[in-house]
This record gives C-alpha cells, sequence and structure tokens, in this order.
C-alpha cells in the first residue's frame, strides 16, 4: 500500500478521524466505516482486510475504556458471545475471499452500518432479558467468523442485536460491543498473519489519525454525546460507498 500513489488521499485522511469519531462515540471501533472509505478511494482489497482490523483494535480500545471508566460494561452480556466468536473469527481471518464476493458482502453489512447511523436500532426496552447460553454461542459465532471473514470486528452487528433482543441497554451494548470488536480484531488479525498477510507500516499513519478522532469520539460519546448531523453525514457516506461496492 502506498498512501502518495492514491487519488486525493488528503481528503481521505480528512475524513478518516471523522469516521472514527462517529463510530468511537457509539462504542464502535469504525471497520465497516474505514472499508468504506478504502472502497471509495480505490484501496487494493488485499490491503483493505488488515489495515481495517488495525485500526480496529487502536479505535476500539479506546471506546471501551471510555465505556468501562462509566460503568456501562455487563462482563456477563460479553462472553455470553465472545466465547464463540473469538476462535471463529480466527478462522474467519485465515480466509482469502474473491475480490468481487469481498466487496459484495462487505456492501450488505455496510447496511447495518448505515441503520445504526440512522438511529434506527436505537430504542431501548425497560425490560431487559437474560441471553440463553445458545443465543450467546449461535449469534456471537456467526458474527465472529464473518467479521474474521470480511475484516470488522462486528460490532456493528451485534449492537442492534442487543438492543432488537432487549438484552441490554443502549450503553451496555455499547460498551459490550467495543470489547467484542476488540477480541474479534485481535483474533481476525492473528488469522490474517498466520496466513502470510503483511501489515504495511504506512498502516501505522492511518492508527495515529484515527486514534485522534476515536479518543474524542470515545470521551463525548461515553458522556451522553450525541450529533444527529454528523451521524447523517457518515450514513451518507456510507451509503455511497455501498453502492459503489454492489456495482464493481
Amino acid at each position: 500500500m502506498n498512501l502518495f500513489e492514491i487519488d486525493y488521499i488528503w481528503i481521505f485522511l480528512l475524513i478518516l478521524p471523522v469516521v472514527a469519531f462517529m463510530y468511537a462515540a457509539v462504542g464502535h471501533g469504525g471497520a465497516s466505516g474505514y472499508l468504506a472509505l478504502m472502497a471509495l478511494f480505490s484501496f487494493a482489497p488485499d490491503t483493505m482486510k488488515p489495515t481495517a482490523l488495525l485500526l480496529n483494535l487502536f479505535v476500539a480500545a479506546i471506546s471501551f475504556i471510555h465505556y468501562a471508566k462509566s460503568g456501562y460494561f455487563n462482563k456477563k452480556l460479553f462472553l455470553s458471545f465472545a466465547i464463540a466468536s473469538i476462535p471463529l473469527a480466527f478462522v474467519g481471518g485465515l480466509i482469502e475471499v474473491d475480490a468481487s464476493i469481498y466487496k459484495k458482502v462487505l456492501a450488505v453489512l455496510l447496511i447495518f452500518a448505515i441503520l445504526k447511523m440512522l438511529n434506527v436500532f436505537g430504542k431501548e426496552s425497560d425490560t431487559i432479558k437474560d441471553v440463553k447460553v445458545w443465543q450467546g454461542l449461535s449469534i456471537g459465532g456467526v458474527i465472529g467468523f464473518f467479521s474474521g471473514l470480511i475484516g470488522i470486528g462486528g460490532g456493528i452487528i451485534l449492537s442492534p442485536v442487543i438492543l432488537l433482543m432487549k438484552w441490554g441497554k443502549m450503553k451496555e451494548a455499547a460498551a459490550v460491543s467495543a470489547l467484542f470488536i476488540w477480541v474479534n480484531s485481535a483474533a481476525a488479525m492473528g488469522g490474517q498473519l498466520s496466513s502470510g498477510v503483511k501489515i504495511d507500516v504506512q498502516a501505522f499513519l492511518l492508527v495515529g489519525i484515527a486514534v485522534l478522532g476515536g479518543f474524542l469520539g470515545g470521551y463525548l460519546g461515553s458522556k451522553k454525546f450525541n450529533n444527529q448531523g454528523l451521524r447523517y453525514m457518515l450514513a451518507f457516506v456510507l451509503f455511497i460507498a455501498c453502492i459503489k461496492l454492489f456495482l464493481t
């Protein structure tokens, strides 16, 4: 990956921290957003997955620390999904997907990100239910596998599921999803490295830029920050990337 050979890379570098900010604010690492941006700017498919996972590790960690310090982390809820997701994320990380199939699967997963940013899954329930063992293992395993396969942490899927199934409050879902993203990204990265994938040194430049936005987003998000305008802007960017992925 040579950043300096990418057209309009300076625009990408300006948008990247905004994406990290918005995702961290809702307890996510932002991999689906990073992948969408990389698709828009025509990054090579073989560099997109490891780069997104690397960015996820840093931004999701920052987001989790902020939410955990604010007292929103539910360990039992996290373990319900993580037990199965971690090994299957590693397996998914080992598998290389054909570029055309990869883009289509990513486009479908971006729909979850768009709906999340539009607060379609934003309603909380007053009645919280316990996750059954089989539910946690099956849902966590499926999300973990596709997370490793595509290069996302899976929080953008898990968080809506937690809210829809009434397994937790919004802030709890954010805290659990942040750590869920981190462990899945780490497992998937392990699978990538085991399969011989190399991390480009220039990817760490992107990490530094994303961390700036992620730190601020995680802090303000855990303190009840909300900026609907930026969410709509991000949803629009994701929508454009989704269309491009379907058409290419």
